[in-house]
């Protein structure tokens, strides 16, 4: 299957999948309170940390590896599984006394014992695609996404119009995991034709584990940078801080299926391109940032200038004190759509150490920061220590990505400056309309503005609108 037609099933699973996650979202913090939904996020987020302990870097290789050698898919797939059986076991027994030595009351404790159950399903069923991706096959990763996110807002929005029970909403997300899993699971061994066997080789297990080290790490190092404010802001700050920072916290995430659904494609390319075309490789890098950096910058400005009317829009005036963190949080995110190309170079290149490097760094700095400012500036120094750290992190990853490809920094730099001069403007404008018009109306103007004015700049070539067309499947991909 064409790299267009991958990045079009997954990008329209993950653009449904986010605006019910949204909308979702919003209705849960709107009906219980930016306290009430602090204690949701927490759970799930203490949690996640402890999720890649599950996988141990294991499906990355098992993408990489089927990838290229689709002979290998039984041995690796059987002796994965039984690997992550065993973790998991170990990982959910590590939670509990974690939780308990944390000092938490008791419901929160319970949440945090509801979540586990999530995690455990959500790590095998990316095991599951994970066998899928090597196939180059994301139409059914795609169905399960769009059914996943149904059924959760379905039940949910029932829990949440009847009991307003946090438990039971979390035990939603359980039932939908359950479910995802049990979809995923048929398909891959159907598709791989793979006899499940519970074994393991102690030689070629530690082959796997030595191998997929460097993707632990590197998932350890994501998971604490990424969801560590909010265990910090928790025991430092309290609930309701977690709560006005984690709707915007949310809203931002929810823009990353973006960048998310386009690697998603890409991996598998970049794996094959380093094999055999160093060039189709360059070309796919460059093409990479720059297209995240037009779609990324205007998001990140047209955000910032209408900040408060967005929080006070979609979740009230109880989410004031989200403006200020959901700006800082979008500048972060522009760097964050910029290193997922560098990431899938740098582990398609078989450089995860490095990229594991990169992570650990970006880490240190951000737990340091977090434990400095958010006892002095709560919200804002959680989000100002996103920004640092994931700038740092891009930093470093474009510094080792020329080892890999000796891309066009000037090109890149020209864009990225193109980009932010036009979103500039663009900012101002709205900054200017939103006195006089519904904030609504005004982002379909800004958009047109923005594509208009970067085309005259030469910041947007016909070229590029064909590319464009191309990654997200519209146009016939040609290599």
């Amino acid at each position: 299957m064409s790299i267009a037609k991958n990045t079009a099933y997954i990008t329209f699973a993950f653009i449904f999948q986010k605006i019910l996650a949204f909308v979702y979202i919003a209705l849960i913090a709107r009906n219980l309170g930016p306290e009430i939904i602090g204690k949701y996020f927490f759970a799930l987020s203490f949690t996640t940390i402890f999720s890649v302990f599950i996988d141990a870097g294991l499906t990355p290789i098992l993408i990489r590896e089927v990838a290229k050698y689709k002979e290998k898919a039984r041995s690796y797939f059987n002796s994965i599984i039984t690997l992550k059986l065993i973790f998991s076991v170990l990982t959910m027994i590590a939670i509990a006394i974690v939780i308990n030595l944390l000092g938490y009351d008791n419901f929160t404790k319970k949440l945090v014992y509801i979540a586990s159950a999530v995690m455990f399903f959500d790590s095998f069923t990316l095991t599951f695609y994970g066998v899928l991706r090597s196939w180059q096959i994301l139409k059914y990763e795609a169905i399960g996404i769009i059914c996943y996110q149904i059924l959760t807002v379905t039940l949910g929005g029932i829990i949440l119009f009847t009991t307003k029970s946090i438990a039971l909403l979390i035990g939603v997300l359980v039932i939908s995991s359950f479910l995802n899993a049990i979809y995923s699971f048929s398909l891959a061994i159907r598709i791989a034709k793979i006899r499940i066997k519970f074994s393991i080789d102690k030689q070629f297990a530690k082959t796997l584990l030595i191998a997929s080290f460097p993707f632990m790490l590197a998932g350890i190092f994501n998971r604490v940078y990424t969801h560590i404010d909010t265990v910090l802001l928790s025991k430092l700050a309290g609930d309701i801080y977690v709560g006005w920072y984690g709707v915007a916290n949310k809203l931002v995430f929810s823009l990353q299926f973006i960048p998310a659904a386009f690697v998603a494609s890409i991996y598998p390319a970049m794996s094959n391109y380093f094999e055999h075309s160093k060039e189709k490789l360059k070309t796919t890098f460059e093409k990479s940032i720059i297209y995240l950096t037009i779609i990324s910058i205007p998001i990140c400005f047209g955000v910032v200038a209408l900040a408060k009317e967005i929080i006070t829009t979609i979740y009230g005036n109880e989410f004031l004190n989200s403006i200020l963190p959901l700006q800082l949080l979008m500048v972060a995110l522009v760097f964050v759509f910029l290193y997922f190309p560098i990431g899938s170079l740098l582990n398609a290149s078989n450089r995860q150490k490095r990229n594991t490097a990169n992570m650990g760094i970006a880490m240190v700095v951000n737990v340091i920061l977090n434990l400095i400012l958010i006892p002095k500036i709560n919200l804002a120094g959680a989000a100002i220590a996103s920004v640092i750290s994931q700038f740092l992190m891009l930093c470093l990853g474009m510094y080792y990505a020329r080892q890999v490809v000796p891309y066009d920094k000037r090109l890149l730099s020209t864009k990225f400056i193109q980009n932010i001069i036009t979103a500039f403007i663009m900012a101002l404008g709205i900054i200017f309309l939103k006195q006089y018009i519904n904030w609504i109306f005004i982002i379909p103007l800004s958009a047109i503005f923005y594509f208009g004015f970067l085309y005259l700049i030469k910041g947007f070539s016909k070229n590029d609108v064909k590319e464009i067309l191309i990654s997200i499947g519209i146009k016939k991909y040609r290599h």
